[in-house]
Formats: C-alpha cells, sequence, structure tokens
C-alpha cells in the first residue's frame, strides 16, 4: 500500500487514574524525524515511543504530544491528622505566648506532609498510556494511509493522460515526416536547384532521423509500466517515483527538443504539466 508521509491521529483515553489525550501529526520530509511533547513525568517513555515509530514509519516529520490530567479530587485526598493536631497545638501556642495573632485553618493544609494524595501504581499507568498510544498510532498510520490511496489514484491519471499523449505523437509521427518530407522537396524545388535524387533522398532520411521520437515514446512508454509496478508493491517508494519523475522529464525535453509540429509541442507541454503534477504528488508519498 501506498502511504502518505502527511497524517493525523487525536484520541482522549479516561480512567480512574485520569484523562490523557495523544496527538499526533506529521508532514514531509526526506527523512524520518520525531518530535515529543511530553509531560515532565513521562519523559522517561521517549526512548520507547521513538522505537515504535521507527518501526512502523520511515520517512515524515512527525510530532507527538500528551496531555495528562491526574484525577485527584477532594474525596482522594489523605489529611495526616497527627501532623495536623501538633500543628494547630504549637500554632495555639505560639499565639497564646505573643498575645496576638490568629491561626488560619488554610495554612495547616498548606504544610508539608499534612495533605497527601494516594500514590498511582507508575508501571501500570506505563502501561496504560502506551496502549493508548499504540492505539492512536493505528490511527495515524490509517490516515496516511487513506491519503496515501488518494494520491495513488491521482498518479495513475496523471500517468493514463502520459500514455494518451504518447499514443497520439506516435500516430502523428508517419504524417509528420511526410508532411517534412514534401516541404524540403517543395523548397528544393522553389530554389530551382538540380540535385541527385540519392543526395534528396540521404537529405530527407537524416532530417528524419533527427526529427524521429519512437526511441523517446517507448522509453516513456516503459517508465509507465514501471510506475505503475512501484505503485502496485507500494510500501515506501517515494523516493523510487521521485527517480522516475526525472526520467521522464528526461524524455519529454527530448522530446520537444525534436518537435517541429504544433501538435507534438502542444503534447510535449502538456507531458510536461502532467509529470509535474505527478511530482508534486510523489513529494508527500512515505
Amino acid at each position: 500500500m501506498i502511504h502518505s508521509m502527511t497524517g493525523y491521529a487525536r484520541k482522549e483515553f479516561k480512567g480512574d487514574w485520569g484523562t490523557a489525550v495523544w496527538e499526533i501529526r506529521s508532514v514531509n520530509q526526506r527523512y524520518l524525524e520525531t518530535y515529543l511533547r511530553l509531560p515532565e513525568q513521562w519523559r522517561g517513555l521517549e526512548p520507547i515511543l521513538r522505537e515504535r515509530f521507527r518501526k512502523q514509519l520511515e520517512r515524515g516529520k512527525i510530532e507527538c504530544s500528551l496531555r495528562f490530567d491526574s484525577q485527584t479530587g477532594a474525596g482522594q485526598l489523605n489529611i495526616n491528622a497527627e501532623l495536623a493536631e501538633q500543628l494547630i497545638d504549637s500554632a495555639l501556642w505560639v499565639i497564646d505566648r505573643a498575645g496576638q495573632g490568629q491561626l488560619n485553618p488554610l495554612d495547616v493544609l498548606r504544610w508539608p506532609g499534612v495533605m497527601a494524595t494516594p500514590e498511582q501504581d507508575m508501571d501500570a499507568l506505563n502501561s496504560t498510556l502506551l496502549a493508548a498510544f499504540d492505539e492512536v498510532l493505528g490511527l495515524f498510520i490509517e490516515s496516511r494511509q487513506s491519503e496515501g490511496d488518494k494520491l495513488k489514484a491521482l498518479i495513475e491519471q496523471r500517468l493514463v493522460g502520459i500514455q494518451a499523449e504518447v499514443t497520439k505523437v506516435r500516430a502523428l509521427m508517419p504524417q509528420i515526416l511526410d508532411w517534412q518530407r514534401q516541404k524540403l522537396i517543395d523548397r528544393l524545388a522553389e530554389a530551382r536547384l538540380e540535385l541527385d535524387p540519392t543526395r534528396v533522398e540521404q537529405e530527407i532520411i537524416l532530417l528524419a532521423q533527427r526529427i524521429d521520437v519512437a526511441e523517446e515514446l517507448d522509453r516513456l512508454e516503459t517508465h509507465i509500466g514501471e510506475t505503475c509496478k512501484i505503485l502496485a508493491k507500494g510500501g515506501s517508494c517515494g523516493r523510487r517515483l521521485d527517480f522516475m519523475m526525472q526520467e521522464f522529464n528526461r524524455e519529454s525535453n527530448t522530446l520537444g527538443s525534436k518537435s517541429i509540429n504544433a501538435e507534438t509541442t502542444q503534447s510535449a507541454v502538456e507531458l510536461k504539466v502532467l509529470i509535474e503534477q505527478m511530482r508534486e504528488q510523489i513529494q508527500n508519498i512515505e
């Protein structure tokens, strides 16, 4: 299958531990580059995430982020009653001795160690977050595959267009050669030059060789077939397709340089347009 380097996936996960949101997006890039934005307590997951990206992807600039909100309701808070009582007694003693001041209960609660939240099982939570990540990564790959299918269809449409232009030029070539042959003969007649018929025929043959594009048309058809094979095989084929575009351009340029007819010139221009459209799409293929 063909995969685009452009993709996006996002999903929210909830549990008794809180809420987590994984988000992955990507754009085209020559190589695989991964950028992670994780809360500080989850930095240890970075090597694992990079390895999972590396196993699934080959090219693209990947941005991955995790937003985590811990579930810490009031009912989950624990109060160290013994420490709180000691603080209160000490505070009241100071107020009594000083003869001024008052006790603020919130100050007691803010004292280190008075309030505590239940400790979470980090290993279990890590496993949960990684399982959620794998799910979002699967959605992300599906989005790249869906986009890749669209790119493949667009490229195949352009290949059909290139084949049509090749067929058109091939059908025109006998007519163009006859027209050029007659044009040369008419010019010689207008000049009233007496030339050896054999020499004239030799010149016509040389001219036909210079403007003959059969070889270029054959190579274009070969390139069409090879590109179709690459698309059918799928996988990471962006670089191979980009190379094929260079080959297509080489033949279309030669075809344009040999053109002596408005119709073949138009076909050469149309070929370059179709090839450029394919090249633009291929820049997004993995």
